[in-house]
């Protein structure tokens, strides 16, 4: 049996029909840039997440870029943020000429530690910069409480979770802004790159729209140098109509989850992922951490079973942030993990037969 990482073919056979007839609209009105599907999945986007305002731009790297600009962080200041994460969150400060400052994770959830942030608190520090990792809401409580007791900024790096709550609070609701990916592998993913940054304060939002269109305001007048990033007409109106099935979707990946965790639970030497109680988890991945990694890995593709290690690399050893100085044993969990963590397919579409597969495949290995 061959098993993908995620199975685009699978996803899409029911919806392009419905696909078809949304793109036929943006063809017939030839409005490629900023057309109506855009505004139209903007609001959409905003009554599913209950947040004010929702503004399209071209990629999740835009939007934590823009987050960050419209925050007006740069020269000299600092933001805190995980190691253990997507190569954007950090690169998104340094390319603001800002410093990202990475405290480690929590070893169960792989999220950003608040108990470890404020010891990272300098007179520079200007944001947290928390990540919702592989589909699970970060503890935003506790890092609002440090946020506002130094007076500091939050910015969601929501690639991976949209539609996570904790507490029953929707993720990117907590901070003053929150970024969302449509990278085709996301859960909700369009036909290409596509991002969105999401905000409940007026100003914030006002300064985002105009940050998206190189800073313009009215048209040819430039109050500031922004960025060419906006949402495609294209990509917005193949995301209104995926956005239905979003709810669904996420389902079926607790329920993927939940069967791996029966049926993987008390073998030695692999621990199945923890989700926090007050945390409701949209798994845009299933992440284990497993002894012996790279020989299951081996082991697994051997059986034509798709899987892979998010992160490799913690971005405090990245060849690129080498002048900031890290090394290794800074931050121990998250380096620890990075040899030990491995993610096996856990997309809606797969059948039953598939995933006992998927488990008689990593049991036979352990055996």
């Amino acid at each position: 049996m061959k098993i993908p990482m995620l199975d685009l073919h699978a996803q899409y056979e029911a919806l392009m029909p419905e696909i078809r007839r949304q793109l036929d609209k943006v063809f017939a009105s030839h409005h490629y840039i900023m057309g109506a599907q855009v505004k139209e999945f903007e609001e959409k986007m905003q009554g599913y997440l209950g947040i004010k305002h929702a503004i399209g731009c071209a990629s999740g790297t835009d939007a934590l870029v823009l987050a960050v600009k419209a925050l007006q962080i740069g020269q000299g200041d600092e933001i805190i943020t995980t190691p253990f994460t997507f190569f954007a969150t950090a690169s998104s400060i340094w390319r603001n000429h800002a410093r990202p400052v990475f405290v480690d994770i929590d070893p169960k959830t792989f999220n950003l530690d608040p108990s470890k942030i404020e010891a990272a608190i300098t007179p520079n520090t200007k944001a947290i910069m928390p990540v919702h990792l592989f589909g699970q809401c970060s503890d935003m409580p506790a890092i609002m409480d440090i946020a506002r007791r130094h007076n500091l900024k939050v910015i969601e790096d929501n690639a991976q979770g949209i539609g996570s709550t904790w507490d029953n609070k929707m993720s990117c609701s907590f901070g003053d802004i929150g970024t969302l990916s449509f990278f085709p592998s996301k859960n909700l993913g369009a036909m290409g790159d596509a991002g969105m940054c999401l905000t409940n304060d007026d100003d914030l939002a006002a300064a985002l729209r105009q940050l998206r269109v190189h800073g313009e305001g009215p048209k040819y007048y430039h109050k500031c140098v922004g960025l060419n990033s906006r949402l495609d007409t294209v990509q917005a109106a193949v995301l209104l109509v995926k956005l239905d099935h979003l709810a669904a979707w996420s389902k079926a990946r607790r329920a993927n989850a939940a069967f791996y965790d029966r049926h993987l639970a008390g073998i030695d030497g692999l621990t199945t992922p923890y989700i926090d109680p007050k945390a409701q988890t949209i798994y845009n991945q299933y992440t284990l951490i497993a002894s012996r990694r790279d020989e299951l890995m081996q082991h697994l593709k051997k059986k034509d079973l798709a899987c892979a290690v998010y992160y490799p690399l913690p971005l405090h050893l990245q060849e690129c942030f080498s002048e900031m100085g890290g090394k290794q044993g800074d931050m121990p969990v998250s380096e620890e993990l990075a040899e030990k963590v491995l993610s096996i397919p856990i997309y809606p579409e797969l059948t039953e037969d598939m995933q006992q597969y998927v488990v008689d495949s990593i049991t036979e290995f352990y055996r």
